[in-house]
């Protein structure tokens, strides 16, 4: 890939990695209340990027700045090369087509079966498929990838909690992102549950070599499903780095996220 058509860079063993989603100087504020400051965040191809921070600490602000639910007071938001406050609605729909939003709780759609919640969004996003798309084959292959093909006809009420975000799961790949966004992958869960999760996240991202950024407080998720983490701590990226090298700190503010 050319570098004036890709952002590239270079990691301290010199391998070019191509960054796919960054976030500059981010600044949101709600009057008084300054919850992004100057945050910054580079996702990379391929790259499972862990987000942790304390409730309240604008994790949440963060991602809906980043899919343009809201919007940032100041920075810039780069998404697959394109700054996306220069977007125009129709170029902003066509873009979050090619990215995954895993929702905190599913976000199942109650009066639909299974087969019709994996069907919405390929109407949704018809043109990314040509409008010829196979929805039958599509909506059964998402729904293999997650070991769900059975429950096809089911209606969300007559799933257990972690089938559903297994659904959910199948939902957000059935369009076939490039990215995905997790927010909260495993909230709610029971341990046995919130671990099948998390194998089946790293399943679909060697499987599709998806670039993902986990929204997360689950020390333990983190611990398993993270290439890197970033640390959330009054509106800034306070720290950056493996979950090893994050969890050895002696830094007060760094050493509370991983006490048990």
């Amino acid at each position: 890939m050319k570098e004036d058509s890709a952002i590239i860079e270079k990691d301290n063993r010199e391998v070019a990695r191509e960054i796919v989603l960054e976030l500059k100087d981010l600044n949101k504020s709600f009057e008084d209340n300054h919850v992004l400051k100057h945050f910054n965040l580079k996702l990379y191809k391929g790259e499972n990027l862990v987000v942790m921070g304390k409730s309240g600490s604008g994790k949440s602000v963060m991602i809906k700045c980043l899919v343009g639910l809201m919007e940032a007071d100041s920075g810039k938001i780069t998404v697959m090369h394109k700054d996306i406050t220069k977007l125009n609605q129709e170029a902003l729909d066509i873009l979050r087509a090619d990215i995954g939003f895993l929702f905190q709780g599913s976000a199942l759609y109650d009066s639909m079966t299974v087969r019709e919640n994996l069907e919405f969004p390929l109407r949704r996003h018809s043109k990314k498929f040509k409008n010829n798309a196979n929805t039958e084959a599509l909506v059964i292959e998402a729904l293999q990838n997650v070991g769900l093909a059975h429950a096809i006809d089911l209606m969300p009420a007559e799933l257990s909690g972690g089938m559903q975000r297994r659904v959910a799961l199948a939902r957000t790949l059935i369009l076939q992102p490039k990215i995905i966004l997790y927010d909260e992958p495993t909230s709610g869960l029971d341990p046995i549950t919130a671990k099948e999760i998390i194998i089946l996240m790293q399943v679909i991202q060697k499987k599709y070599n998806t670039s993902s950024l986990i929204i997360t407080h689950d020390v333990d998720c983190a611990r398993v499903i993270s290439d890197r983490m970033i640390l959330l701590i009054d509106g800034t990226n306070y720290a950056e780095g493996t979950f090893k090298e994050l969890s050895v700190s002696t830094d007060p503010k760094i050493m509370a996220f991983f006490k048990q």
